[in-house]
């Protein structure tokens, strides 16, 4: 799923309706702690809309909705079924600061300074051949109403598909930056945070190395990311943390693949010293980790050795905000405490 071809992409977006978004914030944990937020369930209504639209409404990424939801039809999911909404997660091993990116679940974590809060979102990456480079960088420009000027490979790529590309894309809807866009230090300011014109491309490899955020999430970012924010992005397939009440987590995602015959779900997965050491501890149940590495669901699982009672997941039928949102045009941050059941 990590290598969602073009037709893939083209086909959900042909399905996809426009839905609010708003980007969700959650409190930071305690000293020691890395797991925040909750899974929740949510039944399929009988409206006919696709899981994208799903993941548009929880502010998701859809190969997260299907890695914790592998037997979802991916473009229409059946009327009465139930999905899990993959809000519980590991914080990545990384500084809480500034910008945070883990390329393997497609996920960016901001740290507002001075807050006790990590603000989450979903974001496309670079698709095979053309991948957004682990790195750490910082902001050096902010870019309101960016053009567009293609690379000489990007134009040439284009022509060789039958497109051909002008030498400038204006500012405007048709823009694929967007409306916002964060320039990145590193290699020679080549590599954005940015809208796009693209939606649906949010939660996929899609992009030529840039990374893609939704009109709302990006015009939340762009007002709080300052100049000279540090971003550090990281590509870490499998999480893990003994939290302070001993609770042991782990949380395993598809890796990245890197040649088209690669199943992501059946790949292995290169683990670190510190992943083989938490995983032969006493304390840790090999086979529940073993289990998870193999499931590859995208969301935490615990994996003590004697299990504690997990903690439960919210149903949740239909969801809307109380009360009412302020516009996305203020970007609108939506916590937990907001969500009621109808």
């Amino acid at each position: 799923m990590k290598r969602a071809s073009l037709i893939t992409l083209s086909l959900i977006a042909s399905l996809s309706a426009s839905h609010s978004v708003w980007a969700v914030d959650y409190q930071l944990p305690a000293p020691g702690s890395r797991i925040i937020g909750q899974n929740q369930i949510y039944v399929v209504p009988t409206d006919g809309k696709n899981l994208e639209s799903i993941a548009q409404r929880f502010d998701t990424g859809i190969l997260l909705l299907l890695e914790a939801n592998n037997t979802v039809d991916p473009f229409l999911p059946m009327p009465g079924s139930e999905l899990t909404i993959p809000s519980q997660m590991l914080l990545p091993d990384a500084p809480r600061e500034g910008i945070v990116i883990n390329l393997a679940e497609l996920r960016l974590y901001y740290y507002p300074p001075g807050k006790n809060i990590v603000q989450v979102f979903p974001i496309g990456i670079g698709q095979q051949g053309r991948e957004t480079p682990v790195m750490t960088t910082r902001i050096i420009q902010k870019i309101p109403n960016p053009t567009w000027t293609p690379t000489a490979n990007i134009r040439a790529r284009s022509l060789a598909q039958g497109i051909k590309l002008p030498a400038v894309i204006p500012a405007g809807p048709n823009n694929p930056l967007g409306r916002f866009a964060l320039r990145l230090e590193q290699g020679g300011g080549e590599y954005l945070i940015h809208g796009t014109n693209a939606r649906n491309s949010v939660g996929l490899r899609a992009s030529s190395g840039c990374m893609r955020m939704r009109a709302a999430d990006i015009q939340t970012l762009f007002s709080q990311a300052s100049w000279g924010t540090r971003v550090q992005i990281v590509n870490e397939p499998i999480k893990f943390s003994v939290e302070p009440d001993g609770r042991r987590y782990v949380e395993v995602h598809q890796p990245l693949s890197q040649n088209d015959w690669e199943d992501p779900q059946t790949v292995p997965i290169a683990v670190t010293a510190s992943f083989g050491q938490f995983a032969d501890d006493s304390g840790s149940d090999s086979n529940g980790i073993n289990s998870a590495i193999t499931r590859r669901a995208g969301y935490p699982v615990q994996v003590n050795a004697t299990m504690a009672q997990p903690a439960p997941v919210t149903p949740v039928q239909s969801v809307r905000v109380s009360p009412a949102p302020v516009s996305q045009a203020e970007g609108t941050l939506v916590t937990a405490n907001s969500l009621v059941v109808q």
